[in-house]
């Protein structure tokens, strides 16, 4: 098992449990949107960002790269994020390595694996997942380049961090940890505290000697606690870079300066990418986040259990992370700023406008799951575990759950796969479909249109479809009456479960439906109706 790469069990559990019923759970709302997105050409996905969406628009362009391989199915379209969680948990492993070392990485890998979290998003075509690997690579890069300054660290710290603003404008957060690990970094370390790769640990059959460190603790020279051995006390380096002897003030100061604009100019493709999204989203975050309310002080007792999908989970989450940071010391300061930095940010902004969403911040569950495991980090390896499988355990219901819907709540699931069933039943090639509301975040007419594809009935009352307009919605007629001249057969799809769906359809569509046709049949499903109209006196 010594012999293994630290990353390899984390990012094989992972994918396995991401893999297990990846398309059980039929898509919802947002994943519909990807859907329509993606499979448009790319000049009018382009043109779609200019209307909403930008934000995820580099995000669809990759997924329309990867639908135009492996299609559209259920499961093509959430492959990429299953494998994105793998990477993530392979990371996430190194990261807790780089910091502590390999036991620390592996549980805290193997902990991220087991979340239902991680399931959640890793089976969600959104870019909740790729951006979590990305935050844990840039943050890993960034301990590289606090290590070992150079132009080639920082080059590749550099586009990690622009390729996670891309993806989730959100997770740049993120950045204030950064700073914060590079104003506090000393030289010979990766991060706040000793961060360079431990020595190897003594044979678990034979004592440590003077001056060592125990197995499964600091290596010689650092303990837990960052304090140095008592039997042997770490000669003091002469050298300024190692920062003793004389002259350590000054290199100290010389690291620091050079770390600091090392960071900076690396920082400064990163905002020449970003910014022009981050303006095109900005414009649109009136229309985009309508549905959002502002951040209250009884959101962040309730984030845990949002971002983590579990209630349970989550706080024993919070409370290994909690534990871990008081005894990790300094060591804790990187992860602890990446969990605790961008959620705080996030709530202000949010208390000021429409941004707080648990879902925006589960890129910071690694970083909880790293002092998760520098809590763990001096139990014996069968505690550990039972730790770890106990989180497991506890979130099986969960699990479950989200591979039968991933609406939140789950009793608000939105049956589109078995309305398109129910139309599929007694099509006629000369029906038409309306659809109410239209310009709604449930996305009636995609979910339809999804799982029925060129079957789908004839959508009577648009007069411009999503593609044509540029948006995600299509455009009606003004006179619907008129257009539903002619029509024998019209398939009424509603939000929710009205007693009589043609009264729950409002405005002009509402009056041209009830005086020129009569409810045939109805089907309630669970989050819409499907009702079956038939004309007068045909």
């Amino acid at each position: 098992m010594r012999a293994l790469p630290v990353w390899l069990l984390p990012a094989g559990l992972t994918l396995l449990v991401t893999l297990a019923g990846l398309d059980s759970a039929q898509p919802w709302r947002d994943e519909l949107a990807t859907w329509s997105a993606a499979t448009r050409p790319a000049t009018d996905l382009l043109r779609l960002s200019g209307t909403i969406d930008a934000a995820a628009a580099p995000y669809y362009l990759l997924v329309h790269a990867w639908t135009a391989v492996a299609g559209d199915s259920v499961a093509a379209l959430r492959l990429p994020s299953a494998l994105a969680m793998a990477a993530a948990a392979g990371l996430t492993a190194a990261l807790g390595r780089r910091l502590w070392d390999a036991r620390v990485g592996t549980l805290a890998g193997l902990l991220f694996a087991v979340l239902p979290s991680t399931s959640r998003y890793g089976q969600e075509a959104r870019p909740y997942a790729l951006a979590t690997a990305l935050a844990v690579l840039s943050t890993l890069l960034l301990v590289d380049a606090l290590h070992r300054p150079g132009p080639r660290r920082w080059a590749g710290y550099a586009v990690a961090t622009a390729a996670l603003g891309l993806t989730h404008l959100v997770a740049l957060t993120l950045l204030a940890a950064h700073a914060v690990a590079v104003l506090t970094a000393a030289p010979r370390t990766a991060s706040p505290g000793a961060t360079a790769p431990p020595a190897a640990p003594e044979p678990p059959d034979r004592p440590p000697t003077p001056g060592t460190a125990a197995p499964g603790t600091a290596a010689s020279g650092t303990a837990a606690s960052g304090t140095a051995s008592p039997e042997r006390p770490p000669a003091p380096d002469p050298s300024p870079a190692t920062g003793g002897g004389i002259g350590a003030g000054e290199g100290r100061r010389r690291f620091r300066r050079r770390v600091v604009w090392g960071w900076a100019l690396a920082l400064a493709p990163v905002f020449a990418a970003v910014a022009p999204l981050a303006l095109r989203a900005r414009g649109q975050r009136a229309r985009q986040l309508d549905w959002v309310d502002a951040a209250r002080p009884g959101d962040l007792a309730a984030l845990p259990g949002g971002v983590v999908q579990s209630g349970v989970v989550g706080g024993l989450l919070v409370g290994l992370a909690a534990l871990g940071t008081v005894r990790a010391g300094r060591r804790a300061l990187l992860p602890a700023s990446c969990v605790l930095l961008p959620v705080l940010l996030l709530f202000v902004a949010g208390s000021v406008v429409p941004l707080w969403v648990p879902r925006y911040l589960v890129f910071v569950v690694p970083f909880g799951c790293l002092l998760a495991g520098a809590a763990l980090r001096t139990v014996r390896a069968p505690g550990a575990l039972a730790v770890v499988a106990l989180a497991g355990l506890l979130g099986l219901p969960d699990q479950a759950a989200l591979r039968r819907t991933h609406e939140w709540p789950r009793s608000a699931t939105v049956d589109y796969a078995g309305a398109a069933r129910i139309v599929a039943d007694d099509l006629r090639s000369d029906d038409a479909v309306v659809y109410s509301p239209r310009e709604s975040w449930l996305f009636l007419d995609l979910g339809l249109r999804y799982h029925l594809g060129e079957r789908t009935p004839r959508d009577v009352l648009a007069v411009a479809d999503p593609q044509r307009r540029g948006d995600l919605w299509a455009a009606e007629c003004d006179r619907p009456t008129e257009c539903l001249a002619g029509v024998d057969r019209v398939w009424l799809v509603v939000a929710g479960r009205p007693a009589d769906p043609l009264a729950a359809v409002p405005g002009a569509k509402g009056d041209a439906l009830r005086t020129g046709y009569t409810v045939t049949r109805v089907w309630p499903r669970p989050g819409l109706t499907v009702a079956l109209l038939t004309a007068d006196g045909r």
